[in-house]
């Protein structure tokens, strides 16, 4: 497998990252832990930088990287946050603006889809710089064209919008579907998107009927 066909674009992952501060930034107050603009500026600002190249490459600095892994994780931390608070409000028992806090817990429930989509690309065989190589390496993450390759073109790899879909089913079923986790840092992170998205489905559906009532 040559380097050119695993080559993998900056774009779906930066739209992606855009994508979440926009629903960040459409979040009620209550939701939101300090100004409301910093975690979407903190996402915007190194996008520039880190879209400069077109894709990602295996000579890329390890600031690249860090930036990125750092990048997931504070919005990952944020999400969590708004969704702790989200179920505390709805546990409440007098809930104001309840159509408000509905809305909200599909923007969470998008958010958290989309950021651990973006796990899965940055940590499935060292992520998307390491893969650029074509390097033989262990995978975090068995897709079927994988375990059978006459379901796929030849030299097929994984992008973005596989490990999105992989997300989203793990988000809606809570389990893996297609994509299997192999290594206990993905299995962890499966995982941790299904708990999150449990509580957010969950308590938003036990509490609709009453609120929307």
């Amino acid at each position: 497998m040559t380097e050119e066909n695993v080559k993998e674009p900056h774009w779906p992952a930066s739209l992606a990252l855009l994508v979440c501060a926009g629903l960040y930034f459409v979040l009620p107050n209550r939701l939101v832990v300090g100004p409301r603009w910093m975690l979407p500026v903190l996402i915007v600002l190194p996008l520039i930088p880190l879209s400069v190249r077109k894709h990602r490459h295996t000579q890329e600095a390890t600031w690249v990287r860090v930036t990125t892994l750092t990048l997931i994780g504070a919005i990952t931390t944020a999400n969590i946050v708004s969704m702790g608070l989200l179920v505390h409000h709805l546990l409440r028992a007098h809930v104001t603006q309840g159509r408000s806090l509905i809305y909200s817990a599909i923007a969470v429930w998008i958010t958290n889809v989309i950021v651990y989509g973006l796990w899965f690309w940055e940590i499935d065989r060292g992520g998307p710089h390491i893969r650029s190589t074509g390097e033989v390496v262990y995978p975090d993450i068995q897709f079927p064209q994988m375990e059978n390759p006459t379901l796929a073109p030849k030299n097929w790899h994984p992008k973005f919008t596989d490990y999105l879909y992989a997300s989203f089913v793990n988000g809606t079923s809570f389990a893996p579907a297609d994509a299997m986790p192999l290594t206990f840092r993905v299995k962890v992170l499966f995982a941790a998107e299904s708990v999150v998205s449990l509580m957010t489905i969950a308590i938003v559906a036990a509490r609709a009927v009453n609120i929307l009532h």
